[in-house]
């Protein structure tokens, strides 16, 4: 079924009684050519792509819960390319472009948003990173501008600029950054592999790997062995978890990351804005709630909730950025798992066992990546090679010494 406005009033005139479910819910076949372990926005953004633009068939999405129940529907819903290095840059900005036209791609209304993202430097050092970076943003065809003071009050002019201790000395602007709905982006993929024959098995939980002989045979699962040609793992932070189960270890810890949303409010945040002498970032939804975050809970946790004392240091940056925020009343919050790499940066890469392909480490980017990794990650199942912008993601890096330390991607989980 395609979604179109006249498909909207049509419907509306036969009281709605002509909509089909988005996507299929079959029974796990015995066997398939390729299984993703993982439902949420990374898995099914390469079930996607593997079967629209690789042409592959006979694939398969494993999900333990529902569609939408992980990281992809427990995020601030940010989406931004702002990064400095080149192991990088390319990834997100090639994310950034495939989110421009993600809607027309699934056909549906992923309420692509891009107001612009707007991070803060409060001294002359960090007015200098913010230029190094906005240089190294533009060599890699991303979009840039450096703002002094002045520009950013007429942009914000309800932050505290006076700040003793924090004063705004102007900012880094993204103008195609913004936001996208969390939920759609889960829901539109899902559709859209779902269309190409891709079958998504909801309450399918993997418990265990057949491998024989160096190679992957299939996967034990709560609904049965299914057999596998190749099996790719995008399980964000359960991934040292679902990874354990073959023998691997990763360069991985898993953390809370918490995020927030107020009361709604009459529209006052124009885009997205970062906190640049402390972690917190926020932006206003389309209800009017402000939707914010910041710092990871320092401990390991597997557990989708977190602690009363990072609630009170995220909030803490907020009246340090804009007071204004305390007189909000906080309506809601969730924790979503983060797989955070020992640099800051993720992995895109075959294992050493034959046939099992591993996306992980995403840190705090793993939403805005969504369509980029899927996109390589299918390349890397279709032709087992890396795509060209996902070369340097190696599983094996740390032993080689070529580490991506990528402040823009969040900091490293030993320096929380």
């Amino acid at each position: 079924m395609r979604y179109s406005a006249l498909k909207v009033l049509m419907e509306g005139l036969r009281g709605h009684t002509g909509w089909k479910p988005a996507w299929r819910d079959p029974a796990p076949q015995t066997d398939y050519d390729y299984v993703i372990v993982g439902g949420g926005g990374h898995g099914l953004a390469t079930a996607h792509y593997l079967a629209k633009v690789y042409k592959k068939a006979r694939i398969a999405v494993l999900e333990k819960g529902w569609i939408g129940s992980g990281n992809v529907g427990r995020n601030t819903t940010i989406i931004r390319s702002n990064y400095l290095l080149d192991g990088n840059e390319p990834l997100y900005e090639f994310s950034l472009k495939l989110w421009e036209g993600l809607e027309q791609d699934l056909n549906y209304n992923a309420m692509v948003s891009q107001r612009g993202i707007l991070n803060l430097c409060h001294s002359d050092a960090q007015r200098d990173a913010y230029r190094r970076r906005g240089n190294a943003m533009i060599l890699n065809g991303a979009d840039a501008e450096l703002l002094d003071e002045t520009q950013v009050r007429e942009m914000a002019p309800f932050l505290d600029f006076e700040n003793a201790r924090f004063p705004i000395k102007g900012g880094l602007l993204q103008r195609r950054g913004g936001t996208v709905r969390h939920d759609a982006v889960a829901w539109g993929y899902a559709r859209s592999a779902d269309s190409y024959g891709v079958d998504i098995i909801q309450n399918c939980e993997v418990t265990g790997f057949k491998i024989e002989k160096g190679a992957i045979k299939g996967v034990e699962t709560s609904r049965g062995y299914i057999g596998a040609k190749k099996v790719g793992v995008a399980v964000a932070g359960n991934s040292s978890r679902v990874m354990a189960m073959a023998g691997l270890r990763l360069p991985i810890e898993s953390h809370v990351l918490q995020a927030f949303v107020s009361e709604g409010l009459k529209p006052v945040i124009p885009g997205v804005i970062t906190f640049g002498a402390g972690h917190f970032y926020v932006s206003q939804s389309d209800k009017g709630g402000l939707v914010f975050g910041g710092d990871i809970d320092g401990y390991n946790s597997y557990a989708q909730r977190g602690n009363l004392p990072v609630v009170e240091d995220v909030l803490e940056g907020g009246m340090a950025l804009m007071p204004m925020i305390g007189r909000a009343r906080l309506l809601r919050m969730w924790g979503g798992l983060m797989d955070m790499s020992m640099d800051g940066s993720p992995f895109i890469d075959h294992t050493p066992i034959d046939g099992l392909y591993f996306n992980g480490g995403w840190c705090y980017g793993g939403f805005k990546a969504t369509p980029a990794s899927g996109y390589v990650f299918a390349h890397l199942l279709a032709t087992d090679t890396p795509h060209e912008t996902a070369t340097m993601l190696r599983l094996d890096r740390f032993r080689s010494g070529a580490m991506i330390d990528e402040k823009g991607a969040g900091a490293q989980p030993n320096l929380h």
